[in-house]
């Protein structure tokens, strides 16, 4: 697939952002053709309040809110707001960086949408929204132990659930394997067969190296028997 190159009008948009908006911006990028925005995370409600409102940008929806971790950085979570203009047309990725530790802005003043998206962000990375009137889990249930699409989340898990008949409630339990952990990194006996040569088969080209001729072994089996 090529590398889509950035319109003249979009290089033009990013340096005016760059320009107008630098209290927030700390710099910009193309993915694709796709404009991204690094900003402060501190002033994030800012900036996308200042991208709606403005008439040369129009950023008016909020299209989703995301995140990425990067577990061996400082600042190991990447959040991202997807944003669209509907009068030009036009996506812009905004993004700021955090770590474990320290809140970003809640921009659900900004854009109600945000609510479940930050929900979302917390429940699956444990990234703290500053401000969201409603941090609470969305995806996962209420007992639920760590966030799962963190890195350093265990693919098992912490816990399981199952339903007892004795109490009439789900319980939770620590997690138990079903069974030891096996090797499957061995040969199967089909990966030596390139092609497969079936008695009868006219069509089927000759036999590679390595594979059976069944043909052949028929015909040596009938002179056999005569």
């Amino acid at each position: 697939m090529s590398r889509k190159v950035p319109t003249e009008a979009m290089t033009a948009l990013a340096a005016k952002i760059a320009e107008k908006f630098s209290f927030a911006v700390t710099g910009t990028s193309f993915a694709q053709d796709e404009l991204v925005i690094h900003a402060k995370a501190p002033e994030i409600a800012m900036l996308l309040s200042a991208l709606r409102d403005d008439v040369e940008t129009a950023l008016t929806q909020l299209i989703d809110v995301t995140a990425v971790d990067w577990p061996t950085k400082a600042d190991r979570f990447e959040v991202v707001y997807q944003l669209l203009s509907l009068r030009y047309n036009v996506r812009v990725r905004v993004k700021i960086t955090t770590d474990e530790d320290t809140p970003v802005p809640s921009v659900v003043k900004v854009f109600s949408s945000a609510l479940w998206m930050e929900r979302e962000v917390w429940d699956m990375y444990g990234i703290t929204f500053e401000g969201n009137p409603d941090l609470r889990r969305i995806l996962t249930d209420y007992g639920f132990e760590g966030h799962p699409l963190r890195k350093d989340f265990p693919l098992t898990g912490f816990v399981e659930l199952r339903y007892d008949e004795a109490q009439a409630r789900v319980v939770y339990e620590p997690v138990k394997l079903t069974q030891d952990f096996r090797m499957f990194d061995n040969m199967s006996p089909w990966e030596a067969m390139t092609t497969v040569q079936l008695p009868g088969d006219e069509k089927a080209t000759k036999q590679k190296t390595g594979t059976v001729d069944y043909r052949a072994i028929a015909r040596a089996r009938e002179g056999g028997a005569q």
